[in-house]
């Protein structure tokens, strides 16, 4: 067999090369590719174009091999249920360098085995667990996007050797053996994605790679911030009811929250720093059984902005100032109170304060519902 090779510009994807080699991989051929950590073989998820992979490899057929796909939407085709934090991690570090693997309960695989036949069932889900990628290249995307059947994508290697990084290093390991090389240059990280594994509520780095142990873990906290105008009356008294809820739901305590990936805090768009929470306020939550009376002031940030997955805050004038800031946060940024907007209770008496904070737990038991359903 004569391997072919094909130029590939990321920045001017040939779409008629790309859909050639996307039939390849449908017909049960092997076609390496360039991503953003290094390069990889296509490989249809049928037994009979893994046997032939395994054959090139020199690898094992017990070891199962992750799937790639080509936009991040796709994950729900084979993986239906996920917790928060794993949305999270799959919007903020897809497309990235980052494989996650995930453990199915016996009913979700007993689905996913329906839908997909035994043949592309076995070959993908290996006790009860399934290994997904994203990749961020151009190429490797519109390739796995083209292609008509589910794709596995191991590095491209032989077992024991080093990952190529370039298409020469590929060619040089499988000349005559693969049908085809997609030659996208030298890849930009040209080291592994990091493997990361979610089971029970847990997440841990089983391949160290592009993403460090702190990286991976940050990208899978959720992140949610209460924003109103001075940070002492309205948005403390909602991080402290949503954390109070949030636990509830969640079945933790309190104090168990950020340790499991959840942050939630607070901030004001204009006002002093450091100052503690209005005691009518402080007065509102703890006759919720919640006690803000260590919370202290402080102004929105670039910073605090950006790393939240989810920013609430009080009133449309809010909304307008911070997406004026920071425009790409529009579908993160949203009314608390979803239709109405929560007035400021400053200057005001205890009655006021109370009628304030049922409108934050009412809208925060919502919110909650809405994330977690």
């Amino acid at each position: 067999m004569e391997t072919r090779m094909i130029k590939v510009d990321a920045s001017r994807p040939d779409i008629e090369a790309i859909r050639a080699a996307a039939a390849v991989v449908d017909r049960g051929g092997l076609v390496a590719f360039p991503t953003e950590t290094v390069y990889g073989i296509a490989c249809r998820a049928e037994p009979g174009a893994l046997k032939r992979l395994n054959k090139v490899k020199g690898r094992g057929r017990e070891k199962a091999y992750s799937l790639h796909i080509g936009e991040k939407g796709e994950v729900r085709n084979y993986v239906a249920a996920m917790d928060l934090r794993t949305s999270n991690l799959i919007e903020r570090g897809w497309p990235g360098p980052l494989t996650i693997v995930f453990e199915l309960e016996s009913e979700e695989l007993g689905e996913v085995r329906r839908r997909f036949g035994g043949g592309v069932f076995e070959s993908l889900y290996r006790d009860g667990s399934i290994g997904i990628r994203c990749p961020d290249h151009a190429t490797a995307s519109m390739l796995l996007k083209e292609a008509r059947h589910p794709v596995v994508c191991p590095s491209a290697n032989r077992s024991g050797q080093p990952a190529a990084v370039d298409a020469a290093s590929v060619v040089g390991q499988f000349s005559g053996e693969i049908e085809l090389v997609l030659d996208g240059g030298v890849c930009r990280y040209g080291e592994s994605s990091t493997v990361v594994r979610i089971k029970g509520g847990v997440i841990e780095v089983l391949r160290p790679g592009v993403y460090s142990k702190e990286e991976v873990e940050r990208l899978w906290q959720v992140r949610i911030l209460f924003v109103c105008t001075g940070n002492t009356c309205r948005s403390p008294m909602a991080a402290g009811l949503f954390r109070k809820y949030l636990a509830e739901k969640l079945g933790y305590r309190v104090d168990e929250l950020e340790s499991s990936g959840y942050i939630v805090s607070s901030a004001g768009i204009s006002g002093t720093r450091d100052l503690p929470a209005r005691p009518e306020a402080i007065a509102s939550c703890a006759a919720r059984g919640v006690d803000i009376r260590s919370h202290r002031s402080r102004n929105l940030s670039e910073g605090l902005v950006k790393e939240s997955s989810f920013v609430f805050v009080m009133t449309r004038g809010q909304v307008e100032h911070i997406l004026r800031v920071w425009p790409e946060l529009s579908e993160r940024c949203d009314l608390l109170g979803g239709e109405f907007e929560i007035a400021d209770p400053i200057g005001q008496g205890q009655e006021t304060y109370d009628g304030c904070a049922n409108l934050i737990e009412a809208a925060v038991k919502e919110r909650i519902s809405e994330l977690l359903q």
